[in-house]
C-alpha cells in the first residue's frame, strides 16, 4: 500500500506539474517582463498615427528596437525582454494594424511603416539603435537599415521571408496556401462566419493530428475563443508547442493587414535586392530550420534564399538556429538572446 501510495503521489505530481506549466507558460513570461521594469506606452506621430509600444528600463545602454512579425504584438517578445534589458535599453513596438497601435489600412505598407518607425526612433529614442525584426518585421528593419543609415547601428533579421514572397514564388509556400489564400477563400464563402473556425477546418495540421483529434481540439479552441474573444486561445491541457498553433492565430490583428500580402501592396516600392544591397551596417540573419512537404515550402524562406540575402549584403552573416518553428525568439529564447548580446559586443 505504501508503494502504491508513493506511485500515485508521483503520478499526481507529474500531472500537476504538467498542468501548472501549461496554465502558466503564457502568464509567467509576461509577469517576469513587467517585473523587470517594462511598461506599455503610446506615442502620437506628426500625422496623428498612434503607435503602442513596450519600453524597458532606461539605463543609458545601447537602444534596441524590436519589430514583431505579422499577427503578433510587442508582448510576443516577453520571454527574451528581461534578459535583453540587462544589456540594452529595449523598445518593442506594436506594428500598424496590430495590438493597440492604429488600425489604418493606408499604413499597411513596408515602406510607410519603416518611415513611421524612423520617426519613432528620432522622436522617442533620440539616438542610433540596433534593429531586430522578425518575419515581416525583419523586412521592415532591412528597409530602415538601407534607407535610414543615420539611425541604425546594425540589424538582426529573424527569419524574414526574403524572395519567397515574390510573385513567382509565394504560391508554393505554407503561409500563402494556409494563410493569405485561405483568408481569401473564407471571404468568398458564406457557410462559416468565423475566420478562426474556417482556418481550423482547413488547417494544414489536420492531417498530422487526424480528423478525430483535430476536430476535438478545434471545438475546444473555438469555444475558448468565443468565451475570450480579446485574448489568444489557450487550452490548458495542451503543451505550449501545440497551443502555439491556436495562440498565434488569435492575437489582436486587423485581417486587412494580411490582405496587403495577398494583393502585394505591402511591397509597394520594395525592391528586395535593392534594399539588401543598400545596407552598409553589420547585419546578422537568424535562420530557422527549412522544411518541405513535397514542393510546399513549410518555412519562411529556403536555404538558397538566405544565401542570396547574405551575398547581397556588404557586411552580412548567417546564423542557423535549430528550431522547426518560425518564431526563434519564442521557441529558442536563450539562443536568440545570446545572439543579440553577441551582436552588441561585436559591433557596438
Amino acid at each position: 500500500m505504501v508503494i502504491i501510495g508513493i506511485i500515485l503521489l508521483i503520478g499526481l505530481l507529474i500531472v500537476g506539474s504538467y498542468f501548472y506549466t501549461n496554465i502558466n507558460y503564457m502568464k509567467k513570461p509576461l509577469q517576469q517582463m513587467y517585473a523587470a521594469g517594462f511598461i506599455e506606452k503610446q506615442t502620437k506621430l506628426e500625422d496623428g498615427t498612434v503607435l503602442n509600444y513596450g519600453e524597458g528600463p532606461r539605463n543609458g545602454k545601447t537602444p534596441l528596437f524590436l519589430i514583431h512579425g505579422q499577427g503578433m504584438t510587442w508582448e510576443d517578445y516577453a520571454k527574451v525582454l528581461p534578459e535583453l534589458s540587462k544589456h540594452y535599453d529595449v523598445y518593442a513596438v506594436d506594428c500598424h494594424g496590430h495590438g493597440k497601435s492604429d488600425w489604418n489600412p493606408e499604413k499597411y505598407k513596408a515602406k510607410v511603416m519603416a518611415e513611421d518607425f524612423a520617426e519613432f526612433i528620432e522622436g522617442v529614442i533620440g539616438e542610433k539603435v540596433v534593429l531586430s525584426g522578425h518575419s515581416s518585421g525583419g523586412m521592415i528593419a532591412a528597409w530602415m537599415a538601407a534607407y535610414y543609415p543615420e539611425l541604425v547601428l546594425g540589424t538582426i533579421i529573424e527569419d524574414a521571408p526574403f524572395f519567397s514572397t515574390e510573385l513567382e514564388r509565394r504560391e508554393n509556400t505554407y503561409v500563402w496556401q494556409y494563410g493569405f489564400q485561405l483568408y481569401e477563400d473564407f471571404k468568398n464563402q458564406d457557410e462559416i462566419t468565423s475566420y478562426f473556425a474556417y482556418s481550423l477546418k482547413h488547417s494544414y495540421w489536420r492531417k498530422m493530428f487526424g480528423d478525430f483529434l483535430w476536430n476535438k481540439l478545434s471545438k475546444d479552441a473555438i469555444k475558448y475563443y468565443e468565451k475570450h474573444p480579446n485574448e489568444p486561445v489557450h487550452l490548458v491541457y495542451l503543451p505550449p508547442q501545440i497551443n502555439r498553433m491556436f495562440e498565434s492565430e488569435t492575437y489582436p490583428v486587423d485581417r486587412k493587414f494580411g490582405e496587403t500580402f495577398y494583393d502585394h501592396s505591402w511591397f509597394e516600392d520594395y525592391d528586395q535586392v535593392a534594399v539588401l544591397k543598400n545596407i552598409k551596417s553589420p547585419t546578422v540573419f537568424l535562420k530557422a530550420n527549412t522544411n518541405y512537404d513535397g514542393d510546399l515550402l513549410v518555412a519562411a524562406l529556403s536555404d538558397e534564399d538566405v544565401d542570396r540575402v547574405i551575398a547581397l549584403l556588404d557586411y552580412g552573416k548567417r546564423v542557423n538556429i535549430d528550431t522547426p518553428g518560425h518564431d526563434i525568439h519564442y521557441d529558442k529564447p536563450k539562443e536568440f538572446t545570446e545572439r543579440l548580446v553577441q551582436f552588441l559586443n561585436d559591433h557596438t
